[in-house]
């Protein structure tokens, strides 16, 4: 077991002993792979620049004795610097295997270069310094791919919040009157958009009145009505009278059959009416007549 441990220091030692005297020559080599290539598009001297600090970095690595450990201190310049390529490259829609792949095609000419300080190849020494280097360079693998994953995550999550931003626009309808037509599923995560955006619409606008039109909202339960009435209720407390328009028949039935009290909620059967009533608060008198004879033309 000692002699183990022993021979396994030796290659580490080996290969940081490699890497510190071949750094030029394999920042160079890697500046021609894909993964520094297409990221240092302006300046190859940069991307070899970029290279040498990952050798840097990994030949720390091979000295700490933790080339396996992905956690160990000395990847952290590893992952400020491939980490943020890859996830430059997720960014720019390469899936995480294709980075995994790029990362991987940095080990074959590094190898090689360790092959050639031998004369034999298949000698014991030599067979445990590409054993270590490949240990490392799997490492190194495992590290870009946990950050392309991470990068991948909070570009979901960052796409997912503009989606929610873009389906809950808030609408001026009059002067002094929004909406916010719903359309879809109303979750929490959507809920706390739909507030946002109404509560900064009714500051923007000196809105008095807002309309939530619920018409685009296939099933209302007690955790929709929850989120409805605390929109209500902010808004209420900005100043601005909220009704809810769009309660078709079905919903009204499960409702009524949950139990969910929406007595404190003004309410109107659709769009055009809760705007007519939010009009005629304002003293503006809207004739149905004249609507009709104005949609002939």
């Amino acid at each position: 077991m000692t002699d183990q441990v022993g021979a396994n220091e030796a290659a580490a030692a080996q290969v940081c002993s490699f890497l510190q005297r071949r750094r030029e020559q394999i920042a160079q080599r890697w500046a021609d792979a894909s993964l520094f290539r297409t990221v240092f598009t302006l300046s190859r001297e940069e991307a070899v620049e970029a290279c040498k600090a990952v050798v840097d970095a990994l030949a720390d690595v091979a000295l700490s004795g933790r080339p396996e450990d992905i956690a160990a201190p000395a990847f952290g310049t590893v992952r400020d610097q491939l980490g943020r390529m890859a996830a430059s490259r997720a960014r720019a829609g390469f899936t995480p295997a294709q980075i995994s792949e790029e990362v991987a095609a940095l080990r074959a000419p590094v190898v090689e270069l360790l092959r050639g300080e031998f004369t034999d190849s298949s000698e014991a020494t030599a067979q445990e310094g590409v054993l270590a280097l490949t240990v490392l360079m799997g490492s190194l693998r495992l590290v870009v791919m946990e950050t392309a994953l991470s990068a991948g995550e909070e570009l979901i999550a960052r796409q997912r919040l503009q989606l929610l931003e873009v389906a809950t626009p808030v609408i001026k309808l009059w002067e002094g009157i929004v909406a916010v037509p719903l359309i879809g599923t109303l979750d929490s995560a959507r809920s706390q958009v739909v507030m946002e955006s109404l509560l900064e619409a009714i500051v923007a606008q000196r809105a008095q009145y807002a309309i939530l039109d619920i018409t685009g909202v296939p099933t209302v339960d007690s955790l929709v009505a929850q989120h409805l009435m605390k929109t209500v209720a902010a808004a209420r407390l900005m100043g601005a009278e909220c009704i809810v328009s769009g309660i078709r028949p079905a919903i009204a039935q499960t409702i009524v059959h949950l139990g969910i009290d929406l007595g404190t909620i003004l309410t109107r059967a659709g769009l055009a009416d809760a705007l007519a009533y939010a009009l005629a608060q304002q003293g503006i008198e809207v004739s149905a007549h004249r609507m009709a004879r104005a949609s002939t033309r």
